[in-house]
């Protein structure tokens, strides 16, 4: 009964998309406000909601291509699936020692890991993950890094990068890095190798969320903002955001290097953390870290046309709308009115603006199609009458679609505009 019960259990979990009611239903995530003038477009090539029966092999690897693991956890390729709206990472026991002969030694493996790393690299741009860890101690982590090493500043030394936008376990115990069971952990790392052929280690100061719930009681949503060679901003279930410096003593521009995006559970050394027992690798409700989705966004110019702008429509990303930042603005009288907003459109929309005087009295209309993605950029509007400084008036926006010859409105918006 103990059996059936928690497969029920699972099924049920499985069914409901683990306490969240169904896939992407999620519509508040997504990137932040971009840069004025800019655009959040998805990036297919790192993006994958997981929906197939087979991991994607045109973006992804079952395997990590330069890194066996942390022993005694061995990456294994069967430990990696897609079913049920799910990427699986599965750990497990291998029931006997196994000797690995690898980096010109051999070592001892027992447990069953597994990683999935991305094709293509990439650099810049705003990453995130929808996860549930395996409540065990072995990781669930989201994370860049380079391979090999690039040419130092000193042209005798060398360095490569890494960026952790989040690794933790499942599970709290008797072990020193306990906490690393809840909230979230994002690190970035500059290995530098000195003129004298000696290793470092060097850091930024970790950014953490605190959280009082296990990471596997239920999903969470870690984002990264990889904002340029110098910082970065991390984002935990839509809080606001946190901020990182990368180390800048050796390099002043350090993470100027494109890196490949990693999906990994591997075990971690005791005393920090402790090694999962054979108990809980052997209980499917337990073992298994859940990736409901991988997304990924890259800024262009607001108004660039974007070949792959078809994950917006297909995923039905975003809550469509027009968006002011403050309820009213002041801008200086002129001929030119720029009027900054953002937009949110999963495909390609008609945004109507019409001025409007105290006298409710629409003075103006006008009209631009926007482009799929999480627009911010200046509307300019040009009204051909005289306009009274000290006076009030409203600009009301509306987002509408492109079908048929009465356009559905998606959404409707106003702010006041003072004129001096």
């Amino acid at each position: 009964m103990e059996i059936t019960y928690n497969y029920y259990v699972l099924s049920l979990a499985m069914l409901l998309g683990f306490f969240g009611y169904g896939q992407n239903v999620h519509k508040g995530y997504g990137p932040p406000i971009p840069p004025m003038g800019k655009r959040w477009v998805m990036n297919p090539d790192f993006s994958d909601e997981f929906n197939g029966t087979a991991l994607d092999t045109t973006k992804w690897l079952d395997h990590h291509p330069t890194w066996i693991g942390r022993k005694p956890g061995l990456f294994m390729a069967s430990q990696v699936t897609v079913a049920d709206g799910y990427l699986q990472l599965k750990g497990a026991h291998m029931g006997k020692d196994t000797l690995v002969n690898a980096y010109g030694k051999v070592d001892t493996f027992n447990i069953k890991g597994a990683a999935v790393v991305s094709k293509k690299k990439i650099q810049f741009g705003y990453y995130e993950t929808r996860v549930k860890a395996a409540a065990t101690t072995m990781s669930t982590t989201f994370w860049f890094s380079t391979v090999g090493n690039f040419k130092g500043p000193k042209d005798c030394d060398s360095y490569g990068l890494e960026w952790d936008i989040h690794e933790s376990i499942g599970r709290k115990g008797d072990f020193d890095g306990q906490f690393f069971a809840s909230g979230m952990h994002a690190n970035a790392h500059f290995w530098y190798n000195d003129c004298e052929g000696k290793r470092h280690d060097f850091r930024a100061p970790q950014v953490r969320f605190e959280d009082e719930r296990l990471t596997s009681e239920d999903f969470n949503v870690y984002g990264g903002w990889w904002k340029n060679e110098s910082e970065a901003s991390l984002y935990y279930n839509h809080r606001p955001p946190k901020h990182q410096r990368f180390y800048d003593k050796i390099k002043q521009q350090p993470f100027d290097q494109p890196m490949y995006m990693r999906l990994v559970s591997e075990t971690y050394p005791y005393p920090w953390i402790a090694l999962p027992n054979k108990e809980e690798l052997a209980d499917s409700t337990k073992n298994v870290v859940y990736y409901d989705w991988v997304r990924a966004y890259q800024l262009v110019p607001v108004n660039q046309y974007y070949a792959n702008a078809d994950l917006e429509r297909e995923l039905k990303l975003y809550q469509e709308g027009i968006y002011f930042n403050a309820a009213n603005i002041t801008l200086t009288y002129s001929p030119q009115l720029k009027i900054p907003m953002n937009y949110k459109a999963n495909e390609k929309r008609l945004l109507v603006v019409e001025l409007w005087n105290a006298q409710d009295k629409k003075l103006m209309e006008s009209s631009m199609e926007v482009l799929p993605g999480f627009g911010h950029f200046q509307f300019d509007l040009y009204p051909k009458m005289n306009l009274k400084r000290e006076e009030n008036y409203r600009i009301s926006v509306k987002l509408k679609s492109l079908t048929s010859n009465d356009p559905k409105v998606l959404d409707y918006n106003t702010i006041i505009l003072n004129l001096e």
